[in-house]
């Protein structure tokens, strides 16, 4: 896999990310889990804070992400992210045909300690998701579709979509909540982000389209 990143866009507060299905947000335990995007990133920024990541991307799933540029930037932008001020849209392709053509899932899960890092429905003790959806189209190998997530808990889309009281119908190459096998590619990008900019205040939005 390449070591360089795909850089949208680079300015004294920030870094917007197209990143690769396969590559993970941020390190994770063991020298085999340190290429990541913070870890190409900090190799190219000497400046960035240590945590620079202001939200994160599966590892398999490709698109936009933000990097803080400085702990001023990191805290804004973190804040827009917990007030949902982020407007953020994804593109999907899910397994097989949906009856109808949009709506909004509200879906309250928790991670299961027994088998992680799985996701599980739990509306008593789990935190609420919520996503907007509409079909784009018909395509093999299922639907294509809009994701628009007003929250951002783990797993939110891939559980959202093959959850019977969600879509019913798991995203493309899901190992996890799918007919997927690990180290698939997981048909799913972060197409759009939409933020105000913690240097002018001023609304910006970065798009990238999904390569599938």
């Amino acid at each position: 896999m390449p070591t360089e990143l795909d850089i949208i866009h680079a300015d004294r507060s920030l870094l917007v990310i197209n990143k690769p299905s396969g590559l993970l947000s941020v390190p994770g335990r063991g020298v085999e889990k340190q290429d990541c995007v913070v870890s190409r990133a900090k190799r190219r920024y000497s400046d960035l804070p240590d945590q620079p990541a202001v939200h994160r991307l599966d590892m398999m799933t490709s698109g936009l992400m933000l990097l803080a540029r400085s702990a001023q930037a990191h805290r804004s932008l973190v804040r827009q992210f917990q007030d949902r001020q982020v407007i953020k849209r994804y593109i999907g392709i899910v397994e097989g045909d949906l009856q109808e053509t949009s709506g909004t899932i509200e879906l309250a899960f928790r991670l299961d300690p027994d088998n992680r890092p799985h996701q599980v429905y739990d509306p008593e003790n789990g935190k609420q998701g919520i996503t907007m959806w509409k079909v784009i189209g018909a395509e093999p190998p299922g639907t294509r579709v809009e994701f628009t997530p007003l929250t951002g808990r783990t797993h939110q889309l891939r559980l959202h979509a093959a959850h019977p009281l969600g879509l019913g119908a798991p995203i493309v190459g899901d190992y996890l909540y799918g007919s997927g096998k690990d180290g698939d590619r997981l048909l799913l990008h972060s197409c759009l982000l939409s933020f105000t900019h913690p240097g002018n205040n001023k609304t910006c939005t970065f798009t990238t389209p999904a390569t599938f």
